[in-house]
């Protein structure tokens, strides 16, 4: 009989706090700022992310344009494009390794 009173018991306290229109603002309120926080870390994270690949992007497109620049047109044949695509791509590592040092 007592399990069957505590349980009535906690099911009413549940039920306040569900229905209760202070109770559930608190609950409301507490998970909304908690959750705002952790949206707003998220964001500037994603942000931060974004912006890095982007200039990531950049350096590589720019370094990619000045190596086919330096080696004259993209040939139209398909095996010479394929050596003209390694070539510049070995050299893109060799740029790039400088650039780590």
């Amino acid at each position: 009989m007592f399990e069957v009173i505590l349980l009535v018991l906690v099911m009413f306290v549940m039920a306040a706090c569900a229905f209760f229109p202070l109770g559930y603002s608190m609950v409301f309120f507490s998970k909304s700022a908690q959750q705002s926080t952790v949206a707003n870390q998220v964001e500037s994270t994603a942000d931060s992310e974004l912006r890095i690949l982007e200039e990531s992007n950049h350096l590589l497109t720019r370094l990619i344009s000045e190596i086919e620049s330096s080696f004259g047109p993209r040939p139209t044949d398909s095996v010479l494009r394929r050596h003209y695509n390694t070539l510049v791509a070995s050299e893109l590592e060799t740029r790039l390794a400088a650039l780590a040092k």
